[in-house]
């Protein structure tokens, strides 16, 4: 079963198929799109998302994120998980991990940027309105490291928590853009391996066709300023230049996707790859598997990040964490 929820109304390409599944609409207010504006030019000054130089891209994005605050009332805890790098972070009201619940936040940024302190706040806030331990991992990064390093790590990880006292049916694994790819091949991998699955699966703005072959690439190009065709190719080449586009193993959408535990994505109206998006939650529900779609309007790639500037990444984040109160096993004590 798929449900498509339309978050209000705005620029982008919506199917007619979608608008009739669509459950929920609220319009996108003055505020928020006066907040996405903003944004947009902050992003484009800081020089994090444009330039050929992917170091210089990294090293921007390092230097905004280390310009907004970090997450509050939360406790933090370096771990190595199966090699890889990560910070546990909890609610502050508990001297020690939850030890129950967990999610899983693989983080975006082109596989060439991201860091444990660049999604901290997000990790933060989704610790403290799902009641559960956040694992952040600092997966290895391209073009120094190519592909399969990144999904390794991400699947080392996942069961660093499952011997660590986490049962699978109350870890969900998250992530935004590449970290959202990362989080459906983590899942993809089981399914082949039959291994234990997670509980829930949270896909914000995913990339699921390095091929670029939807159609919103084409016709969101004016109204998303960050992500194109261009884009994709740029990140494709440097994490898996002698890898197909098409190679499930990096893009999902060619994936098997049968038995695919209940999944939740979200995309912006404005994002260019909002038809990708479309398809491949429609090749999920196709298999059987349970999808919550959301499109919010004026949003672009990413925005769920940007917590402390956006009052719809806040509002998303809300989302998040109830879809992953609602899929744990155990559920939190209100």
């Amino acid at each position: 079963m798929a449900m498509a929820v339309l978050i209000g109304a705005g620029p982008g390409l919506i199917s007619q198929a979608a608008a009739a599944e669509t459950s929920e609409i609220a319009p996108q207010t003055k505020t928020s799109s006066e907040q996405i504006e903003k944004l947009i030019g902050t992003l484009r000054d800081s020089g994090a998302v444009s330039g050929a130089d992917l170091s210089q891209r990294r090293s921007a994005f390092e230097k905004l994120m280390a310009s907004t605050p970090g997450p509050a009332r939360v406790q933090i805890r370096r771990v190595d998980a199966n090699g890889v790098d990560g910070d546990l972070i909890w609610p502050a009201r508990l001297h020690h991990p939850i030890g129950r619940r967990a999610i899983l936040y693989l983080h975006g940024g082109g596989f060439y940027s991201g860091s444990l302190r660049t999604h901290a706040n997000i990790a933060g806030s989704l610790a403290k309105a799902a009641s559960a331990d956040v694992l952040l991992v600092d997966y290895r990064l391209a073009p120094e490291n190519r592909f399969p390093a990144q999904r390794d790590d991400a699947i080392a990880a996942y069961r660093w928590l499952l011997t660590s006292g986490y049962k699978a049916g109350n870890i969900v694994i998250a992530g935004e853009s590449v970290g959202a790819t990362l989080a459906i091949e983590v899942v993809l991998n089981q399914l082949r391996l039959s291994g234990p699955l997670p509980a829930a699966v949270v896909a914000m703005s995913p990339i699921t066709d390095f091929a670029a072959t939807g159609a919103s690439l084409a016709a969101n190009a004016a109204s998303d300023p960050f992500m194109n065709k261009a884009e994709l190719t740029l990140i494709h080449d440097a994490f898996a230049r002698d890898r197909p586009a098409v190679d499930p193993d990096m893009s999902p959408f060619y994936g098997n996707v049968s038995g695919f535990p209940p999944l939740l994505i979200q995309v912006g109206a404005r994002e260019a790859l909002l038809d990708d998006t479309w398809r491949f939650a429609d090749k999920v529900r196709q298999a059987g598997g349970n999808v919550s779609l959301e499109v919010w309007p004026g949003m672009i790639h990413q925005w769920q990040i940007f917590p402390f500037w956006l009052d719809d990444a806040r509002k998303s984040n809300e989302r998040v964490a109830q879809f992953a109160i609602a899929h744990f096993v155990d559920k939190p004590m209100q």
